[in-house]
């Protein structure tokens, strides 16, 4: 039997329905991304280096989405309560993103997480990396590092410096050069770099290890860079040596970057991606930077997901040397 073609009555009807289904689609897919204010949790106190750093960006990156950013400060954990939460609570919508700090792919190793720190995000963007230093206040008795280091020698457990949480990268690369130096520090963890600062210039711990957020009081004559952590001495405090060349063997820069949940659309990453590295290389970004001491870390979503599955792999093997690792 030969099918019948539905007649120009039976188009009309057909059309009217596809019609009605497409209205009765969920106003989100109907509308551009994004049609409402971005989220963007970062999970240190405002006023840190962090924090001053991915406002200015995000204040930039709002411009080419044509949205606000809302910056949302949710300190604790070691970096790792606010993208946590996010992951464990937020839609995949690309509404809610946020600052993905190296404690997330550590704390893992040290403690047991209600998140998966590969599976249960969605990476984005690499962004930075800090400039990592070691400060006393100006009126310290240690004028250099190795003066720090040998009191550290001579009376084992009395000497402590402050870091933005256990497990953070400021701690665990001050552990390692312990270890290497073989000397024993008492570490003092604060939720974030602006209540760390705080409590060295109350006179509360002795030292701090923290990235680039001392760097006013640096140059303000309150405190005393006695050692930074990169590859080589920074532009702006070329004095200063690096533990590296001081024996100690310690390089750290703990890169950065912007992630969301897990399950996000394809299109969604794409905007924020492209957004995000534009303002990345807008010159006003740049100038940040260089006040900060930190330089561009770009990887795009694919690339940094591949750089944080390495570096989980590699971490763990820290983590147990320095035996931090959960039992």
């Amino acid at each position: 039997m030969t099918p019948t073609r539905p007649g120009r009555r039976g188009l009309l009807l057909l059309l009217a329905a596809s019609a009605a289904l497409c209205s009765a689609l969920p106003a989100q897919a109907q509308q551009p991304f994004p049609s409402k204010p971005i989220t963007l949790i970062v999970p240190w106190p405002a006023g840190g280096s962090t924090d001053r750093h991915l406002r200015a960006l995000s204040e930039i990156a709002a411009k080419h989405l044509g949205q606000p950013i809302i910056v949302e400060n949710k300190p604790g954990g070691g970096g790792t309560l606010g993208p946590g939460a996010m992951a464990l609570t937020a839609k995949p919508d690309g509404y809610t993103i946020a600052q993905y700090p190296l404690g997330m792919l550590r704390i893992p190793h040290m403690q047991k997480t209600p998140w998966h720190p590969l599976n249960d995000f969605t990476f984005i963007i690499g962004v930075s990396g800090y400039t990592f230093g070691f400060t006393v206040r100006a009126d310290s008795p240690y004028k250099s590092f190795n003066d720090y280091i040998e009191a550290a020698r001579k009376t084992p457990g009395q000497l402590n410096y402050g870091s933005t949480g256990t497990g953070s990268s400021p701690h665990l690369l001050l552990e390692e050069l312990a270890g290497h130096a073989k000397v024993q520090l008492t570490h003092v963890p604060f939720k974030g770099n602006a209540d760390l600062q705080q409590a060295l210039l109350g006179g509360h711990v002795m030292a701090q290890s923290d990235a680039s957020g001392w760097d006013k009081f640096v140059d303000g004559g309150q405190m005393r860079l006695l050692v930074t952590f990169g590859e080589q001495r920074t532009k702006r405090w070329p004095q200063v040596p690096t533990a590296k060349e001081l024996g100690y063997g310690v390089v750290s820069t703990s890169p950065y970057g912007l992630v969301g949940p897990k399950g996000m659309d394809p299109a969604l990453v794409t905007a924020l991606h492209d957004a995000f590295k534009k303002a990345m290389d807008d010159p006003k970004h740049l100038e940040l930077l260089d006040q900060l001491n930190q330089s561009p870390w770009y990887k795009n979503g694919a690339d940094y997901r591949a750089w944080a599955v390495e570096t989980y792999a590699k971490d763990k093997a820290l983590i147990e040397r320095l035996g931090l690792a959960a039992k």
